[in-house]
């Protein structure tokens, strides 16, 4: 008898959902325990009978929105996996659903076939990255896990670069980010480039987590 992985399904548009289920449960090993509408719904119906191992979340939904759901789960069941799905493909989404507890993240129109390596991924190696999250920033989590690689350490930042990356975790623009140091946005990307340097990684969104492992920023 197989091992069925279970996955829950939230979004709020009825039609994609019920789509999503048949197509979920083709795949082998894995089975749809349920879907719903926001984040409330979800709560509401979340049985600690039967927990699902991974959760399916789009950002944009009323009530209760992908953001607030996932840091409610990532406290509550953090061991529950949470994949974002969405249309959004902007830095800033991806971070914040990063900071939020997720995973990883899958636009809503990729194929049936990353979707699968998805849930496999994230069950074997607790993430997933495709192109928007290169697999340097996956590189990076291995890294930062590793207290003896000096990665690890905050490798002789500046004070400066420190402010930096601090404001790299939130949602400004690196020209708003700019303003806030007093500097112009070439010298606050400047910074970007220094520390990815530095700290061996390539995104933005690389940084993030460096910060987020070494207690920088709290999720």
């Amino acid at each position: 008898m197989p091992d069925f992985k279970y996955i829950v399904i939230v979004d709020d548009h009825t039609m994609f959902r019920k789509g999503l289920i048949s197509l979920i449960n083709l795949f082998p090993n894995y089975k749809v325990l349920f879907d719903a509408a926001n984040g409330k719904d979800f709560i509401l119906q979340l049985s600690l009978k039967q927990l699902p191992d991974i959760v399916l979340l789009d950002i944009n939904m009323p009530e209760m929105d992908g953001y607030e759901t996932a840091e409610w789960l990532h406290k509550t069941h953090p061991d529950i996996k949470i994949l974002a799905l969405s249309t959004m493909d902007s830095e800033s989404a991806i971070i914040k659903m990063i900071k939020s507890g997720a995973k990883g993240y899958v636009l809503k129109d990729a194929d049936p076939d990353e979707l699968k390596l998805a849930f496999d991924e994230v069950m074997s190696r607790g993430y997933f990255y495709n192109e928007l999250i290169t697999r340097k920033v996956l590189s990076s989590i291995n890294l930062l896990t590793d207290t003896k690689n000096t990665t690890a350490t905050f490798a002789k930042l500046t004070t400066r670069e420190i402010e930096f990356l601090k404001y790299a975790c939130t949602e400004l623009s690196y020209k708003e980010i700019a303003d806030k140091m007093n500097v112009s946005t070439r010298t606050a990307e400047g910074y970007r480039d220094i520390l990815c340097e530095k700290l061996d990684l390539k995104t933005r969104i690389g940084l993030v987590l460096y910060a987020i492992k070494n207690n920088l920023v709290q999720l």
